[in-house]
């Protein structure tokens, strides 16, 4: 589809309003046009304007209350290709070149890029296609002499999953825990990586930053020994500064939030990153023309930082469902290993495959539940991907 922009008679800013409520973010895909000059980025009729300036100071307005009948309402109109082609100016807002673009031009002219790329995509063509046709395993019993020649079983592998008395508490654990750290950890990372965004001293960014990344580089093994220093019953620091002697690791009930801080604490920092890269390429005139019109700091971020971050957010979201069924088995394992008393809240799939495999010694358990770990994430993946494009389309990943 073809769009082009057709100028309508002058609106008064609460129809606009009323029409499109300017709060939510799809207003984004309307534009406004004013002959004011005191709006950053509008100019003559005849010119074309910053539609992203003019769209924020118009929420900045709303906000203050006040109206302008200056304001003009442009509707996205379809045209042919033929139209668009003669509208010279039409053409320099719509590329409307359809010219195929032959690869192996594309892969001369950006040949940097994609050797950036190669390892990447060698690394995921060895070990996520390459293997497919091992998942026959999880429908047969072994056999390391026959490989994937192995007497057929059916499901009799999924049976043994589902038939278990842990099937449901290890499903159960890693969706809570994983949920838990998804939106706990979501937040965080906008937070910090808005206040980050509106901290002006550089030295200190810097300083702050190289300090909440470091936790990331950080082996689970380690982190593991240094929460035994601080939990531990005899000679933790938690014990002994509160005067008492909780043996945290026989005590299920304390361990989603020791997760769930322990997860923020390694993670947080680096997940900022893709947030702050993203906040740092929004247009600085946005937060010009608000500041012209009276918004204060908030206000801002609210209305310019906040809907402009969405669509990022809903992305990284959406990738984070995929993997709502992998448990975190580097963390897990490590601070767990073998505690009994603990299993009940802490064992995820993850692990649980491990220790099936570890005492069974047959793969094709350890397959069959992993094969249910990705069909039941590509399912979550394509539903949510399937609201965010009904809901929100700027988020949706396809």
């Amino acid at each position: 589809e073809i769009y082009t922009l057709s100028l309508h008679d002058a609106l008064p800013i609460s129809v606009i309003a009323k029409r499109h409520a300017l709060a939510n973010t799809k207003f984004c895909r309307h534009f406004v046009f004013s002959r004011n000059s005191d709006i950053p980025g509008s100019h003559l009729q005849s010119q074309y304007i910053n539609i992203k300036q003019i769209c924020f100071t118009l929420y900045v307005r709303l906000c203050r209350g006040e109206q302008s009948s200056s304001l003009y309402y442009i509707e996205e109109t379809h045209y042919s290709e033929r139209m668009i082609a003669n509208m010279s100016k039409a053409s320099a807002l719509v590329d409307v070149s359809k010219k195929r673009v032959n690869p192996f031009k594309e892969l001369w002219t950006n040949k940097f890029l994609y050797l950036l790329a190669l390892p990447a995509v060698v690394y995921t063509f060895i070990f996520s296609y390459l293997t497919l046709p091992y998942i026959v395993i999880a429908f047969e019993k072994f056999n390391y002499k026959t490989g994937v020649f192995s007497p057929f079983v059916g499901l009799k592998n999924f049976e043994y999953f589902f038939k278990s008395s842990w099937a449901w508490t290890v499903t159960r654990n890693t969706l809570v825990i994983n949920i838990l750290f998804l939106i706990v950890g979501t937040v965080c990372s906008v937070v910090l990586a808005i206040v980050l965004n509106e901290v002006k001293a550089k030295k200190f960014l810097k300083v702050s930053q190289s300090m909440m990344l470091f936790p990331y580089f950080i082996s689970w093994v380690i982190v593991s020994y240094m929460l035994q220093g601080i939990l531990g019953t005899e000679t933790g620091l938690l014990n002994n500064l509160m005067g008492t002697r909780i043996n945290y690791y026989s005590t299920p009930g304390y361990w989603y939030p020791i997760l769930l801080i322990l997860n923020i604490w390694k993670n947080t920092g680096y997940n900022t990153i893709v947030y702050l890269a993203a906040i740092t390429g929004i247009d600085e005139g946005l937060y010009e023309a608000a500041y012209i019109d009276g918004a204060t700091r908030f206000k801002r971020i609210i209305y310019i930082t906040i809907p402009l971050l969405a669509p990022t957010i809903c992305i990284m979201t959406l990738m984070s469902v995929g993997r709502i069924f992998y448990g975190d088995f580097g963390m897990l394992y490590a601070i767990i290993r073998d505690n009994s008393s603990l299993m009940p809240i802490a064992e995820v799939i993850d692990t649980y495959v491990y220790r099936t495999f570890k005492n069974t010694g047959d793969p094709s358990l350890s397959m069959a539940i992993g094969l249910y770990q990705s069909i039941v994430g590509f399912i979550l993946v394509f539903t949510a991907n399937w609201i965010v494009r009904r809901k929100f389309p700027d988020g949706a990943l396809f």
